[in-house]
């Protein structure tokens, strides 16, 4: 489980590579059903996770898969049903938002008083293009009322982007010039690491939350406990979840 302060009456569940029934190169716990997975196995491990011994109980329901495409659409889960989205906010107990990742940023928000949780999927493009801007505007409580966990994610040694890449952020940024510069680390001609879960804590800090917690976990320096794009392009998925429990 994340370690993050949030409120009691908030629940939040990352998941880890082992404990499920796919084989290689998808083994074990694989979450996610357009990777080309077996599709029996992937049904399989989410039925695990609904039983989820971490939580010593089930989940209150089953998450509510979105596809996600890189996009900045954001779901609001109880009120509409369109599930092609790349974050989902939700106010109703005991509906679980999910999203899942293998290198890019998994954000979970909730705000203070635990009435309202939000998961966020965010590679380089999600937050360079506003999915976390959007999904803040989306959200009926105030910035500063709001918190973040950052999930595990490919860290900044392991993660090389090109020219353009930086540019972009540059760009974009630009009245928060130093800080973007120390988020990239020149390494050979043309070519840059990118440190990719501090520049989602910059932005975050930036739009008002102030509470911002990192799990600095690297998903591809850690074979054995989480998946990764960038070490292996044909791989499962991990999960980050969050819900307001009726129970408590």
């Amino acid at each position: 489980m994340p370690e993050w302060s949030i409120p009691p009456n908030v629940k939040a569940l990352y998941s880890t590579r082992p404990g499920g029934v796919s084989q290689a190169p998808f083994d074990s716990f694989n979450l996610a059903e357009h990777v080309g997975d077996d599709l029996a196995r992937v049904l399989r491990n989410r039925a695990i996770l609904n039983q989820d011994s971490l939580l010593s109980q089930a989940l209150p329901s089953a998450p509510c898969w979105l596809q996600q495409t890189h996009s900045t659409t954001v779901v609001t889960l109880e009120t509409e049903q369109n599930r092609e989205a790349d974050a989902a906010i939700t106010r109703q107990v005991d509906r679980v938002a999910v999203v899942m990742t293998a290198d890019c940023l998994p954000i979970l928000l909730c705000n203070q008083s635990g009435t309202e949780v939000a998961a966020v999927h965010a590679g380089w493009r999600g937050l360079l293009n506003g999915i976390v801007q959007a999904t803040i505007a989306k959200m009926q409580s105030p910035a500063n009322e709001l918190m973040a966990w950052i999930g595990p994610a490919i860290s900044q040694s392991k993660f090389e982007v090109g020219d353009e890449v930086r540019q972009s952020f540059v760009d974009q940024l630009i009245d928060n010039r130093t800080s973007v510069d120390n988020r990239f680390v020149n390494n050979r001609p043309g070519h840059w690491l990118c440190d990719l879960p501090a520049l989602a804590d910059d932005l975050l800090k930036h739009l008002g939350i102030a509470d911002v917690t990192q799990s600095n976990l690297c998903s591809y320096s850690n074979a054995d406990d989480f998946f990764s794009y960038r070490r292996q392009a044909i791989t499962g998925r991990m999960v980050c979840l969050i819900w307001i429990p009726s129970k408590t």
